[in-house]
């Protein structure tokens, strides 16, 4: 007999969920208890189990469609049963979507403009304009969702990844693997904190599953919010016909979207350089890093970045052999100076052996492991490892977009855009990876959001200077504004206030002392230059730095805000005490 399945009641105010995830296609088999599907609200994902055992016969409500509570999303039926389809959740469609215009035949556009402020109305600026949004990502998904909030009726499509490269095999899985070796170490050391604990171990193959499962709540997270924007939501390959067309390719079935205006947040993919032997299966990239079968016993790491040093960071902790080779004279080449002096010290008691200028020059596989040769400024060099981690920088992901069909004009891959975000064809804007001189997640969000409001009718340009940089390895890394060396380049006479983690309380408390925070301020007006952190939270604790540079803070009002006790936070204000060497925990300056 066929039975229904609806969609659960998962809190005492949840009125609608969507369907994240259907783990079955219509005509497969279920059994009883098995998961059948994921339904997502803006708090939590939950998996649905099949109460009866047949065969998934009707799906009501696809992938990335809303119900309300307790409306049938699907139907469960015997095998060769006929079912019908006259639930409420099949009559109509259970969210309002709001789709750009299709067309089958190429058709000349007019000259497309930014809503004026005489179109506004009480529900959002220029309601009704037609955005379509390339790219899922950080940058992606945020744009769709505020040009929804203002009005615009948005399609967002992606061939992969909804929530692009960082919830997937970058920001997100990383961080779950660092989080984990974080605390591995801690109890590592645990008896200096009166805490015994023998044999502990890190189960990576646990470890992955686990990394999965984050990945696929934020993921689904992600589609919830999109549905709950009214944003529709495409699977397939985009790519531009001409200024005002864009052909979308799914399963082997294209259509032709005109919407007034596109976001393109393409995003970026690991570059791979064109060393012989690299085609071995031996070399990976951070994609495959994520997704390993077992730790491996020794890795080179080809480039000193932020992926290559927190990769070190993990592996080097798990008991893995690392060897980094970097071209530059230095990792982490943007970094403060001092800061990488404590990174690399602090690697080197992992174990992590670091190369600089220097530069691998081949690869080749012998007796089941894989040599590098390394050209070194002090002669050639082989390193014999298990795996060999390509980490040398990203590129933008625009080769498949068919922008030689439009007038959008590049620098080779990259997209050229202006501060409002917008190409050099008014309908067209860019963010994120694919254009931005600053390839990272949250940089991507902001600038959809600058995107967003300028197709709308707002008049936003992009802030680059409150942008914080961050490194998570053990001890975090973070930083917003210019290094000492950058302030002094622009002309400022600076002043430095730096205050070391071990006299601070909360950092002796956590066991975590390497490291210190210090403070780059102009000597004339004592405005806040730069902010530097190495040591525990650290890329917590710059959201302080980025909100002062935004509003342009002196030096006077870190120290007359009160910093709770006892935090690592109260060594920012030690730091900026030490600006005009009247630091309280440590001893003034001779």
């Amino acid at each position: 007999m066929a039975n229904e399945i609806t969609m659960p009641k998962l809190g005492l105010t949840m009125t609608e969920g969507t369907v994240s995830e259907w783990k079955k296609q219509e005509g497969d088999p279920v059994e009883k208890g098995e998961i059948i599907l994921v339904v997502a609200t803006d708090k939590l994902t939950f998996e649905v189990e099949a109460e009866q055992s047949g065969v998934l016969a009707k799906i009501l409500v696809p992938a990335g469609s809303s119900a309300a509570v307790s409306d049938a999303v699907g139907i469960i039926a015997a095998p060769g049963e006929e079912v019908e389809t006259s639930s409420p959740a099949a009559e109509e469609p259970v969210t309002k979507e709001k789709p750009v215009k299709i067309e089958s035949e190429t058709s000349a556009s007019p000259e497309k403009k930014p809503v004026e402020s005489s179109e506004m109305s009480e529900a959002g600026i220029g309601e009704g304009t037609s955005v379509l949004v390339i790219g899922a990502g950080p940058g992606g998904y945020v744009s769709a969702i505020r040009a929804a909030q203002l009005g615009a009726d948005v399609t967002i499509v992606d061939r992969k990844y909804y929530g692009g490269t960082c919830l997937n095999v970058g920001c997100i899985p990383t961080k779950v693997l660092l989080h984990t070796v974080e605390l591995f170490n801690a109890v590592k050391e645990g008896e200096m904190i009166g805490l015994k604990a023998d044999n502990v171990e890190v189960d990576w193959s646990a470890l992955m599953k686990r990394k999965e499962q984050v990945t696929a709540q934020l993921v689904g997270g992600v589609r919830s919010l999109l549905s709950s924007n009214g944003v529709k939501m495409l699977e397939g390959d985009a790519s531009f016909i001409s200024d005002s067309e864009i052909r979308v390719s799914s399963s082997g079935k294209d259509q032709v979207l005109s919407p007034d205006y596109c976001i393109i947040a393409a995003g970026s993919e690991p570059v791979v350089p064109p060393v012989p032997g690299i085609d071995s299966k031996s070399v990976i990239t951070s994609n495959e890093a994520l997704s390993l079968d077992k730790v491996p016993d020794s890795m080179t790491i080809v480039g000193g970045g932020v992926i290559g040093v927190e990769f070190a960071s993990i592996f080097a902790s798990l008991g893995t052999r690392v060897t980094i080779v970097e071209m530059l004279p230095e990792i982490l080449p943007n970094t403060d100076k001092e800061i990488v002096a404590v990174l690399k010290s602090v690697l080197a008691a992992k174990g992590v052996e670091i190369l600089t200028s220097s530069k691998v020059t081949r690869f080749r596989e012998e007796n089941g492991s894989l040599v590098s040769e390394v050209k070194m400024s002090e002669g050639d060099r082989e390193i014999i490892t298990e795996k060999v981690l390509v980490s040398v920088g990203r590129k933008p992901s625009t080769s498949t977009l068919g922008l030689e069909n439009t007038g959008v004009k590049m620098d080779r891959a990259k997209i050229i855009i202006d501060k409002k975000m917008k190409t050099s064809v008014d309908s067209i804007y860019a963010i994120g990876d694919c254009c931005s001189p600053i390839m990272l997640a949250h940089v991507a969000s902001r600038e959809g959001e600058v995107a967003a409001e300028n197709i709308m009718g707002h008049k936003t340009v992009m802030d680059y200077k409150t942008n914080p940089g961050a490194v998570y390895t053990s001890p975090e890394i973070a930083w917003a504004g210019l290094t000492e060396e950058q302030a002094v380049e622009k002309g400022h006479n600076v002043k430095i206030g730096k205050f070391p983690l071990i006299a601070n309380g909360k950092s002796l408390i956590m066991n975590e002392t390497e490291g210190f925070i210090k403070f780059v301020v102009d000597e004339k007006y004592d405005e806040i230059l730069g902010v530097h952190i190495i040591g525990p939270r650290a890329t917590d604790l710059i959201v302080e730095a980025a909100l002062a540079l935004r509003l342009e803070a002196t030096i006077d009002e870190i120290v007359t805000t009160i910093h709770a006790h006892p935090t690592i936070g109260e060594a920012l204000g030690e730091a900026a005490l030490d600006v005009n060497n009247i630091a309280v925990h440590i001893p003034p300056r001779k």
